[in-house]
């Protein structure tokens, strides 16, 4: 780490996952929540491909364990999957950051469905519940909404200068 985060920076950082926290949980009709996408996975991704030497699987463990808290589920059942999200973001950086973004959109939802595969595993473990096939929804969300929280994010950190 040549250059340490200013605290500004870590600031921006830090709202990013906070803004995606709010739209994690903020009410929507039932029609429109099972279209909701995983907007903390989102950004976590996004943030361990573009500063992966700063943020990695703690980060996504800690934002896992607010997700718990936040949806009342069981402690560290968000923080395993987000924390997989993050160590596979990490392994696959560099190729993510090749691919066109279409192809990246595909990928990175393909990354959040396993880490959302394995939430759907351990409900069914422990809570009984069989899979459901509205589980699947957010995972298309995922992907169409990639290429605006890239180019959101990336035009963030730009003008913030965080690299």
């Amino acid at each position: 780490m040549d250059n340490p985060l200013t605290p500004e920076q870590r600031l921006i950082i830090l709202a990013s996952f906070i803004s995606a926290m709010v739209l994690a949980v903020i009410p929507l009709p039932d029609s429109v929540q099972l279209l909701r996408p995983d907007w903390v996975a989102l950004v976590l991704v996004y943030w361990c491909m573009a500063i992966p030497e700063r943020i990695g699987v703690g980060t996504g463990f800690v934002a896992g364990l607010f997700l718990d808290v936040l949806y009342g589920s069981l402690l560290g059942e968000q923080a395993l999957a987000k924390a997989l999200l993050a160590f596979l973001a990490l392994h696959f950086t560099l190729r993510l950051r090749m691919f066109p973004r279409l192809q990246q959109a595909l990928a990175v939802g393909t990354l959040i469905a396993i880490s959302d595969l394995m939430v759907i595993m351990i409900k069914s473990l422990v809570h009984g519940m069989p899979p459901l096939w509205s589980d699947t929804a957010p995972m298309v969300a995922n992907i169409v909404v990639w290429p605006v929280v890239f180019t959101i994010l990336r035009e963030v950190r730009r003008r913030a200068k965080i690299s």
